[in-house]
C-alpha cells in the first residue's frame, strides 16, 4: 500500500483487524518482525557510465483481468544535474520487476516551452494503481528550467497528473487549489498517498505562499472519475519554521491510523497521525525507543507497510557515511511502533548498502535520496531508487530492493 490502493475489503482490513489490531494500539511492537531478506537488482546500469542515469524510479501494480499476470508500470526519468530532469518516461514488467521494456516518453510529461527561454518540465511523478475507474494516474510537479539547468527564478509551481488507461495516456492535466496559502508552491511530489473506499484519494500537500515563507503541509481529499483530480476538502495546518519548513510530505494508512512523514531541515525528520485523514496530531520528531532522536538530513522518508507491522525507509547519519552527502546511503528500514511513534532500534535493516567509502572517498558513493517502497505480492514488496554522484559525473544504477516477508502480507489481495 505504498502508494496505498485499497479495495473497501482491504481498507478495513487495513484500519480494523479484529484483536490483532487491538493489540497492536496497546503493546509495543516486535523487532524482530517478518523479514525474510533483502535482495539488491540491478535494473539499468549507469554508475559505470554505459548508460543514462535513471532517477525517480517508482512503480505501481495493474491487476491482470480474467487471470492475466499482473503488470509493473515505472516512471522515471534521466538526471543530469542537481534537480534537473530530462521528460518522464515509464517502462513495464510482465513479470514482477525481472524483464523490463526499454523506457519510453510520457507525452503529457515532456518539457512545455514557455516565455523567455524557459520550459516547464515534470518531476517526482508517483503512479498509482486506481482500481475503481482501472486506470493509472501518475502524480507530479511542474518545474522550471532556464536552458541546461534548474531555474533559479522559479514562477508558482503546481501538482500537475496524467492518466494511464489501457495502455494509453491522456493529457497533462493541472491539480487546482484556489487557497491563496498555496500561491507560490503547493506540490506532492514524490508523496505516496492514500485511495479510500469510495475511490476518493486522500494526498498531502507542502505549501507556501511565497518564496520566503518556510512551507506549511496540509492533507487534502479529492475526486477522481478516471479523467480529473479535484480537491473536495482540506485539512489542519502542520507548520514549521527553520529553513524551508515541511517538504515532500508522505501519507499511509495502516490499522486504526492514517500516518505522515515530513521531511525537514533541521536534522530532523517528524511524523504525525490522524482518525479520519483531515485533523493531525501535533508532529513528533523521528527518534530511536530510547528517545534519542534520529539524524537526519533534509532527506524524504517513506511508509512501508505490512498486516504485521508498519515500517518507515529513511536515510540517516551513521558512522559509515559521515562525509556522504546529506548521508544518502545507505538506505535503511526499520519498524515503527503505533503505540509511541519510535523506531525500534533492534528492527533496523539496510535495504539497499551504501557502496564505497563513505569517509575518505564520499564523492565515488551514489547517493539514494529519492526512493520509492511499493506492495507488490503477500510475499514480496520492492524499494526502488535511481543511484547518482553529484561529483563523479552524475553516474549511477537503477536499483531495486526485494523484500521478501516470512509471512503473508495480508494487505494485498491474492488475484
Amino acid at each position: 500500500m505504498n502508494p496505498s490502493t485499497i479495495s473497501r475489503r482491504r481498507f478495513a482490513a487495513t484500519l480494523t483487524t479484529g484483536a490483532a489490531a487491538l493489540a497492536l494500539r496497546t503493546r509495543a511492537a516486535d523487532p524482530t518482525g517478518p523479514i525474510a531478506s533483502i535482495e539488491k537488482v540491478t535494473l539499468r546500469r549507469g554508475r559505470d557510465g554505459s548508460g543514462p542515469t535513471w532517477f525517480h524510479p517508482r512503480a505501481c501494480i495493474v491487476p491482470g483481468r480474467n487471470g492475466a499476470r499482473d503488470t509493473a508500470l515505472m516512471t522515471l526519468q534521466t538526471i543530469a544535474g542537481s534537480d534537473y530532469f530530462g521528460p518522464v518516461n515509464a517502462m513495464t514488467s510482465p513479470d514482477l520487476g525481472r524483464t523490463w521494456t526499454e523506457p519510453q516518453p510520457v507525452p503529457a510529461l515532456g518539457r512545455v516551452p514557455l516565455a523567455g527561454g524557459v520550459e516547464e518540465g515534470v518531476c517526482d511523478v508517483v503512479p498509482e494503481w486506481h482500481e475503481r475507474t482501472r486506470t493509472v494516474l501518475a502524480l507530479g510537479h511542474t518545474v522550471n528550467y532556464r536552458g541546461p539547468k534548474f531555474s533559479s527564478d522559479q514562477p508558482p509551481r503546481w501538482p500537475v497528473y496524467a492518466v494511464w488507461r489501457e495502455g494509453k495516456w491522456g493529457p497533462r492535466r493541472k491539480l487546482a487549489w484556489t487557497d491563496p496559502r498555496g500561491a507560490q508552491i503547493y506540490s506532492n511530489g514524490c508523496g505516496q498517498r492514500v485511495v479510500l473506499p469510495n475511490g476518493d484519494l486522500l494526498i498531502s500537500l507542502a505549501y507556501g505562499a511565497t518564496k520566503e515563507q518556510p512551507r506549511s503541509v496540509t492533507s487534502v481529499i479529492c475526486a477522481f472519475d478516471g479523467e480529473t483530480l479535484t480537491i473536495k476538502r482540506s485539512g489542519s495546518e502542520i507548520t514549521h519554521d527553520k529553513g524551508r519548513g515541511l517538504l515532500e510530505p508522505s501519507l499511509t494508512a495502516w490499522r486504526h491510523r492514517f500516518y505522515l512523514t515530513l521531511r525537514a531541515e533541521d536534522d530532523r525528520g517528524y511524523v504525525c497521525t490522524s482518525e479520519d485523514g483531515l485533523a493531525w496530531s501535533p508532529k513528533q520528531m523521528w527518534a530511536w525507543d530510547d528517545g534519542e532522536p534520529l539524524t537526519l538530513s533534509t532527506t524524504q522518508q517513506h511508509w512501508l507497510t505490512h498486516s504485521d507491522a508498519l515500517w518507515l525507509v529513511y536515510t540517516r547519519k551513521d558512522a559509515s557515511n559521515v562525509n556522504v552527502i546529506r548521508w544518502r546511503a545507505p538506505l535503511w528500514m526499520a519498524q515503527v511502533d503505533p503505540r509511541t511513534l519510535r523506531l525500534l532500534r533492534a528492527s533496523e535493516r539496510v535495504v539497499l548498502p551504501l557502496v564505497g567509502e563513505g569517509i575518505k572517498d564520499p564523492n565515488r558513493v551514489a547517493i539514494m535520496g529519492n526512493f520509492h517502497p511499493l506492495n507488490v505480492t503477500p510475499d514480496e514488496s520492492w524499494v526502488t531508487v535511481g543511484e547518482w554522484q553529484p561529483k563523479n559525473g552524475i553516474h549511477g544504477d537503477l536499483l531495486l530492493a526485494r523484500i521478501r516477508w516470512t509471512t503473508p502480507n495480508r494487505l494485498i489481495a491474492t488475484r
